[in-house]
C-alpha cells in the first residue's frame, strides 16, 4: 500500500469508529455511514469539507502541524496515532529517492551493544530491528524462543513466528494480543517508512501466506512496542509470566534492545533459572560435538 493508499485507509478507519454523539454533535434522521460523515470532521477539525476532502483522499504533503493537531484531536487518536499521522504526513513529503536509498542501508548491531546484551545471563536479551527481525540474542534468549529459532520458515523475525508457525498459538499465551501488536508495529514503521523495499516485502509476504495477518492489517491500528506483560507457555519450563522492556537505541539505526525479566520470588524467576541452565548444558554439549568432529 502506496502511501496516499494508506493515509486515505487510516483517517477512513478512525472516521468511522466515532459516533456523532461522542463527538457532541447533533444527529438527525437516518444515515448511512457508521461513523462520522466528512463535513462533520472537517467542522470539528475548523478546515473546509474541500480541504478535508483532499486529505482523506490521500494527499498530506505541506499539511501545517497545526492541522495535524487538529485531525487528532477531531478524530480522538492516541499519543501513537498521533505519531503515525505524522509519520504519514513526513513520508508525503518531497525527495523520496533520496529517502529510500538512506533506507537502504542496513543498521548493524554495534558490539559494544552486543555486548550489553551477551552480559546478562540471567534475562532473555535481544537486539531487534524496525520489522521485528532479532539481530542479535543471548543464549537465555535463544532458550526462551527455542521454537522461533528451531523453524527455518521464521527467519528469526517475531511476525513471521506469530502468523506462520503453529508452535506460536501455544507459545504466547495470549496469542491474538501478541499478534495485533506486531501488525501495529509494522503498521508504524510502514508509516515512517513507506519505501523500505524489505519491510514491504515483509509485509507483503504475511498479507500473502496469513488470513488472520491480512484481517489484522486491514483495521489500520497501531502500536509502539514498550514495556508490557508476556505470559507465554515454553516447551520445557511450563508458563512464565515476563516483564517485557524495549529500549531504542539513541541513533539513526532504529534497533532496540529488548529484555525480559522476572520478579524476584515468583515461579517466572525460577522457570528463567532452569532454562537458564538447560541452555548452558545444551550449549556445552554442542561445543562438545563440534570438537569432537574431525
Amino acid at each position: 500500500m502506496g502511501n496516499p493508499d494508506a493515509v486515505s485507509a487510516f483517517l477512513r478507519s478512525r472516521r468511522d469508529r466515532i459516533t456523532p454523539e461522542q463527538a457532541g454533535l447533533p444527529t438527525y434522521g437516518r444515515r448511512r455511514v457508521p461513523g462520522l460523515r466528512r463535513g462533520e470532521v472537517a467542522t470539528l477539525a475548523g478546515v473546509s469539507v474541500e480541504y478535508y476532502t483532499r486529505l482523506e483522499r490521500g494527499n498530506l504533503r505541506g499539511v501545517s502541524d497545526s492541522v495535524l493537531d487538529a485531525l487528532g484531536q477531531a478524530l480522538r487518536l492516541d499519543a501513537t496515532e498521533r505519531m503515525y499521522l505524522y509519520d504519514l504526513a513526513r513520508a508525503a513529503g518531497p525527495a523520496p529517492e533520496a529517502r529510500a536509498r538512506q533506507r537502504e542501508v542496513r543498521p548493524a548491531v554495534r558490539p559494544s551493544v552486543a555486548r550489553i546484551v551477551e552480559g546478562m545471563p540471567e534475562m532473555p536479551a535481544f537486539v531487534m530491528n524496525n520489522r521485528l527481525d532479532a539481530l542479535a540474542a543471548n543464549p537465555l534468549g535463544r532458550a526462551l524462543y527455542s521454537e522461533m529459532y528451531a523453524d527455518p520458515a521464521c527467519g528469526a523475525n517475531v511476525a513471521r513466528f506469530a502468523f506462520f508457525s503453529t508452535a506460536a498459538t501455544r507459545f504466547y499465551a495470549d496469542w491474538e494480543r501478541m499478534a495485533r501488536f506486531a501488525v501495529g508495529a509494522l503498521r508504524i514503521e510502514a508509516g515512517k517508512s513507506p519505501y523500505d523495499r524489505e519491510l514491504s516485502n515483509l509485509i507483503g509476504e504475511l498479507s500473502t501466506r496469513s488470513d488472520a495477518f491480512r484481517v489484522m492489517w486491514g483495521s489500520h491500528d497501531v502500536h509502539v512496542f514498550r514495556e508490557s506483560t508476556k505470559r507465554l507457555n515454553h516447551p520445557l519450563v511450563g508458563d512464565l509470566e515476563l516483564d517485557q522492556e524495549t529500549m531504542s537505541l539513541p541513533d539513526e539505526s532504529g534497533l532496540s534492545v529488548v529484555v525480559y525479566s522476572a520478579p524476584p520470588g515468583t515461579a517466572a524467576e525460577d522457570g528463567l533459572k532452569l532454562l537458564a541452565s538447560w541452555s548452558a548444558t545444551t550449549g556445552q554439549k554442542q561445543d562438545a560435538d563440534s570438537t569432537s568432529k574431525p
